[in-house]
């Protein structure tokens, strides 16, 4: 499938910003089924390209002159559902169990995880456990936020697929799966996702498997993946600081097209 991709981030301060420095995971690589056929990113600073710890592509965005406003255009076009191996990982799968402050786990969570503790834990023991997370925990917006932890998320009973994804790879790494979090997009038929989307991916003694846990599937040729990391902190698409401006609106707006053969 080839999808076209427009991913557009908006600042706008009440008042003058003196510095700005962020963190961009905004371009997506060759591998896990996709490749990039065009991609650029257009702002108005400066850009300083590396790899980050994960092995994601990452850029720096440095605006040194006042501002109250900032603009973030990512586009481009990447073909999915190839048979592309995954890069070679960077760091030890190990790392992966690592248990982080959006991830840990407490009581109700490692109750609901240990069910699946006795069974051969395998793909399909996954999906079901994918499964039963959006019956504990149904796609709810505006009940949850980005500092909202695995165990908070499960508690309320509502999320979305940050929450789900935290969930997921919290359960995974209490059974002794490494598990890491994916940040990317999502083609769908209708256009109603216009917003950055995130999965999980699991590691199998035949490798990674990813779940989309809120649309209870594998992830598959309708997914782009931006960037992976132990949590939404490590993966997410902006992060970054500022000093002054007062306060903060921020819009995105993200369109993903099949392109035209």
């Amino acid at each position: 499938m080839q999808l076209t991709i427009n991913h557009r981030t908006h600042y706008l301060y009440t008042d003058i910003v003196n510095y700005t420095i962020q963190k961009l995971r905004l371009t997506p690589q060759d591998g896990f089924g996709q490749r990039v056929k065009r991609w650029e990113i257009r702002v108005n600073g400066h850009l300083q390209r590396h790899d980050d710890a994960y092995g994601n592509a990452a850029h720096l965005l440095v605006l040194d002159t006042p501002h109250e406003e900032i603009n973030i255009l990512a586009t481009g076009e990447v073909e999915t559902g190839l048979d592309t191996p995954p890069a070679q990982d960077i760091l030890p799968r190990e790392i992966y169990l690592r248990p982080t402050p959006l991830t840990d786990t407490d009581v109700a969570l490692r109750q609901f995880a240990v069910q699946f503790k006795d069974k051969v834990l395998d793909e399909k023991v996954l999906e079901e456990m994918m499964h039963a997370i959006v019956d504990q925990v149904p796609y709810e917006r505006g009940m949850t936020n980005v500092d909202t932890t695995a165990a908070e998320a499960f508690r309320s009973g509502c999320g979305v697929c940050q929450d789900h994804a935290h969930i997921f790879i919290a359960c995974c790494r209490y059974l002794g799966i490494p598990a890491r979090y994916v940040s990317g997009y999502l083609f769908n038929d209708d256009g109603s996702l216009l917003e950055s989307h995130a999965w999980a991916d699991a590691w199998l003694p035949n490798g990674w498997a990813s779940y989309d846990v809120s649309n209870r599937r594998r992830a598959n040729g309708v997914h782009v993946r931006l960037a992976t990391g132990l949590d939404y902190r490590d993966a997410c698409p902006v992060s970054g600081m500022r000093v002054g401006g007062g306060l903060e609106t921020m819009s995105v707006g993200v369109q993903v097209d099949q392109a035209q053969q």
